[in-house]
């Protein structure tokens, strides 16, 4: 009779994996939402229209409560509570998103519709010189002339400030400068607009100093500043200090690594920064009504007599209050915007191309 050699111990053999263990856990549909939106929607609808009720707002929020309740139950249902409440909370969030991407492309399709039957070449190449109000002739190239130049002198004189008190904060300040410079920025941030046209107003006031373009221009800078230097600052701190380290380790002066290392690493961030400062100041009313006064003739000379921008053309066609001035305001609205978009797609195009190139 045999036996097993002494010492040695038998291993148990592995378990078999049960069934149920091999089994994945149920799960809904990628598409699942998108259904679960579109039922929400047709019983959101159909019971807004069984109450008689005709506001699409509120047909929208009823829609809103289908959905969350249908993601949350459906999802309990077919998987488990923990996934019900991670779904409920991605609705939540998207349902939020909508709520305020709805109101701003309601506003841009009616500023398009609107804007698009006034806008021509003939609106952007005459000025109202000799135009009434009730009139369907006239233009708005005055008026883009006193945007570009105003916002144009606003960002020479902003940029440089914006980009050496960045760099300053950042690459040099310690102590009680640096913090009171950053308590003036942060306190600049805030300003209202109105603000910033009475400063220059009463320093108008004191010089005895006539309206023109460049006292607009003045007013756009005080709330450029800290626009420019705010996003400067949060790119100059994204640049890896391994890289000044590397170019300090070299010999490299400190001036001359934050300009050939740190600048150019920075710049695509800081161009968009500036861009979007920029975006933020041609919507600008307050300080150029003050400052400006506006002006009906073409003026191309900014440091003399008033100008026009096309903020203040749209609340001076707004205020005639006729049928012709409402029609060329949306279309001044929509040139507007445009101005704004294109620097917006032009800051991407600059920040894609100046980004740092990667690579193994």
């Amino acid at each position: 009779m045999s036996h097993a050699p002494t010492g040695v111990m038998e291993r148990p053999s592995p378990a078999s994996p049960s069934p149920k263990s091999s089994l994945g856990s149920r799960s809904l549909p990628r598409l699942a939402p998108l259904g679960f939106a579109v039922v929400s929607i047709a019983l959101g609808v159909g019971l807004s229209l069984a109450a008689g009720w005709e506001s699409r707002i509120q047909w929208g929020m009823i829609s809103a409560l289908f959905f969350l309740a249908i993601s949350y139950v459906a999802t309990t249902v077919v998987e488990n509570q923990r996934q019900a409440k991670d779904r409920l909370a991605t609705s939540v969030m998207w349902v939020c998103f909508l709520i305020a991407v709805v109101p701003l492309a309601s506003l841009l399709w009616t500023t398009i519709v609107r804007g698009a039957e006034r806008l021509d070449g003939y609106f952007l190449t005459h000025s109202m010189a000799g135009v009434l109000g009730s009139e369907a002739s006239g233009g708005v190239y005055h008026a883009l002339i006193g945007t570009l130049e105003q916002v144009g002198i606003a960002t020479v004189i902003s940029a440089p400030l914006g980009l050496l008190t960045a760099v300053y904060l950042v690459e040099y300040g310690k102590g009680s400068l640096a913090r009171a410079v950053t308590f003036f920025v942060d306190v600049m941030t805030g300003i209202p607009s109105i603000v910033a046209g009475l400063f220059i107003l009463s320093i108008m006031l004191i010089a005895n100093l006539e309206p023109s373009g460049l006292m607009g221009a003045l007013a756009l800078t005080i709330l450029m500043i800290p626009v420019v230097v705010r996003s400067t600052e949060e790119m100059l701190k994204l640049v890896p200090n391994e890289l000044r380290e590397a170019s300090l380790a070299l010999g490299i002066p400190k001036w001359r690594t934050i300009l050939k290392v740190v600048l150019p690493t920075a710049i695509g961030g800081i161009t968009t920064g500036v861009m979007l400062a920029i975006a933020r100041i041609a919507g600008e009313t307050a300080p150029i009504i003050l400052l400006v006064f506006g002006s009906q003739l073409i003026n191309t000379n900014p440091f003399e007599g008033a100008q026009s921008s096309l903020p203040f053309y749209i609340y001076e066609q707004y205020k005639i209050g006729e049928a012709a001035s409402y029609d060329r305001a949306w279309a001044a609205a929509l040139v507007l915007i445009a101005f704004v978009m294109i620097l917006n797609l032009v800051a991407r195009g600059i920040a894609r191309w100046k980004a740092p190139k990667t690579g193994r």
